[in-house]
């Protein structure tokens, strides 16, 4: 047999078997693109929910850390006259129109007395275009046209709203002069809803506040001088003879 023979026996590929191993090439690398694809917009997904959660989970912890150390102290806002209450709530404060909250707490760092101000801090808590804020002043009371540092905590916030738990029931207004038992917030966002976290108040504020009322007034008479002096109690002769 001839070489050329042998040369018409091998033959290759046609166009058409070509064209069809092209076409199911690309339709397995199409499949398989599709399936890495999601995996990865799954991965996206769940590292931006996770770091969602870790941020508002480190928001609670600061607001925690505030209501829990909350001072029975009077507070100024905006450099006016000290409030009756030492827990302020309005919605027209702190230059937002929805609630905010407002107090006085303990525990501000400061070692050894190095930064001139006080351990004592004002804080509030206000919603600004969307955005659950902290706000602090650098001194506990603040002046007239001192702004106040703001540190952002929650975003995407539609609403925000704070309920006090008196007398084994939780309402939306405070009682005057009296610490709640605890306190509700309640913040709704677009992308998790509604979020609900309650905050106990220390225990003994309410005490605190009936010492202070009990305490003498500014010209060193107390209840109880002024008790004696209604039922007639006078001096020993005594004391008389040690006041001459």
């Amino acid at each position: 047999m001839s070489i050329y023979t042998k040369r018409q026996k091998i033959r290759g590929f046609t166009l058409i078997e070509v064209l069809l191993a092209i076409a199911i090439f690309a339709m397995i690398s199409l499949a398989s693109f599709s399936v890495f694809d999601g995996v990865i917009q799954s991965e996206r997904f769940s590292n931006e929910k996770m770091q969602r959660l870790n941020d508002i989970q480190r928001a609670w912890l600061v607001i925690e850390r505030d209501f829990l150390q909350i001072a029975a102290r009077s507070m100024r806002v905006e450099g006016e006259t000290p409030l009756e209450n030492f827990i302020h709530t309005e919605h027209s404060s702190f230059s937002t129109s929805d609630e905010s909250i407002a107090f006085v707490r303990h525990g501000w760092t400061n070692p050894g007395l190095l930064i001139p101000r006080s351990d004592l801090q004002s804080v509030a808590y206000r919603i600004n275009d969307n955005v659950l804020e902290r706000l602090h002043f650098n001194f506990v009371d603040a002046v007239t046209g001192e702004e106040p540092r703001a540190r952002k905590l929650i975003e995407q916030v539609t609403a925000f709203d704070i309920e006090y738990f008196y007398k084994s029931k939780w309402q939306n207004t405070l009682i005057k002069a009296q610490f709640p038992k605890a306190i509700k917030l309640i913040v709704e966002t677009e992308d998790i809803g509604i979020i609900e976290r309650k905050f106990l108040i220390a225990d003994g504020l309410n005490e605190v506040r009936i010492m202070d009322q009990r305490r003498p007034d500014a010209n060193g008479d107390s209840q109880n001088n002024s008790t004696n002096a209604q039922r007639g109690n006078t001096p020993s002769r005594s004391s008389q003879g040690d006041q001459r």
